[in-house]
């Protein structure tokens, strides 16, 4: 009875949570499309230092939208991260766009590991499809690469991380050892993206 007591608090507080955030998301992303469409209608999207200037304007406001929505998108896997780099790139040039954009989706990500290792399988079955939170949990629990594998994915570019951030969270990694794999595997990638759109927006 206690055990199907927590799972049902536990569903409770995933449908909450996911709520809470997808209304923080949206607003999020209405928020941005206000901005741009007010920067389009003034004429500042002329030219990136144009429109560079005209974020600038708005002052420490602009980047921490940009840190607190690349954390939330993580949080609540629907965007991808990819849309963030370019958009912060554009905003805030290469290096401050990385800065942003590492900030952003290293708390996002650590955030997300957190919820799993607190909630658990309640949480983290309901974020997987059925079928590949089976296979993958089977994976997880027997393979010896694992870490290796999660940094690699880091690293690499396409990966499904958001995902993995909340699966990790239970396995038995210690949350140590997460945060330095986030915290170095993380900036290759969101630099790699930022260099790309720098060199094509210039």
């Amino acid at each position: 009875m206690d055990i199907a007591c927590r799972e049902q608090t536990i569903s409770k507080q995933t449908e909450k949570y996911k709520k809470l955030a997808t209304i923080g998301l949206t607003a999020a992303c209405m928020a941005f499309a206000a901005v741009l469409l007010k920067a389009y209608m003034d004429g500042n999207f002329d030219s990136v230092d144009t429109f560079q200037k005209y974020v600038t304007g708005f002052g420490l406001i602009a980047p921490l939208f940009l840190v607190a929505f690349q954390a939330l998108q993580v949080i609540l896997p629907i965007l991808p991260g990819l849309l963030g780099c370019v958009a912060g790139t554009l905003m805030f040039g290469c290096m401050g766009g990385f800065w942003c954009n590492y900030i952003g989706i290293s708390a996002g990500s650590i955030i997300a590991f957190l919820l799993a290792r607190k909630y658990g399988q309640g949480l983290v079955s309901r974020m997987f499809p059925e079928e590949k939170y089976e296979k993958w949990a089977i994976w997880a629990a027997k393979s010896k690469f694992y870490t290796v594998i999660l940094f690699l994915g880091m690293v690499l570019p396409l990966f499904p991380d958001d995902y993995f951030c909340y699966f990790t969270g239970i396995t038995k990694m210690s949350t140590r050892k997460f945060v330095a794999i986030i915290l170095l595997g993380k900036p290759w990638c969101i630099l790699a993206y930022c260099i790309m759109t720098s060199m094509a927006a210039g």
